[in-house]
């Protein structure tokens, strides 16, 4: 099972790769990849106080691939933006691959993202404000797009308290 020491940080090549889609032929491979998925994450809220979903490509999985436990935990497989809303707002974000840093990005207030669950069933979600930030942070580790490359400007860094 893969562990904190398996998370790429920041400056590993491939976090700047586009991922390639889940194949439904690999569906018996998600299981093991969101396990270790899960894993990390739960390792990252032990030590630094975060983390609400991660993206495959943090632990050099590079699929199209996205995992998320808040109350409960939920698989996007294949994810697509159907929907970015026009208003957008600025927040602090962080990240799994550098976690004492926090950038300051813009992100849109509103988002429907649609996906393939763990049972390669389509699925739709409607998100709004700290959620629709959040798989927008992770929906771009699937493009290679980490937040640093998404900073307002030059002083929107800092480091966390």
């Amino acid at each position: 099972m893969k562990n904190l020491d398996d998370l790429l940080l920041l400056g590993d090549p491939r976090l700047y790769e586009t991922c390639e889609p889940v194949e439904k032929n690999e569906l018996p491979l998600v299981d093991e990849w969101v396990r270790d998925l899960d894993n990390v994450m739960k390792e990252i809220r032990a030590k630094y106080n975060f983390g609400r979903a991660i993206a495959a490509p943090q632990l050099g999985i590079m699929k199209r691939l996205i995992y998320m436990n808040i109350d409960r935990p939920v698989v996007f497989i294949n994810p697509q933006f159907t929907y970015l809303s026009e208003e957008m707002f600025e927040v602090w974000d962080d990240c799994m691959s550098f976690p004492n840093l926090l950038v300051k990005v813009k992100r849109h207030k509103a988002a429907t993202i649609k996906y393939l669950d763990a049972s390669w069933q389509p699925q739709e979600m409607k998100l709004t404000n700290d959620l629709a930030e959040l798989l927008q942070h992770e929906y771009d580790h699937l493009n290679g797009v980490l937040c640093t490359m998404r900073a307002i400007d030059e002083k929107s860094f800092k480091w966390r308290l």
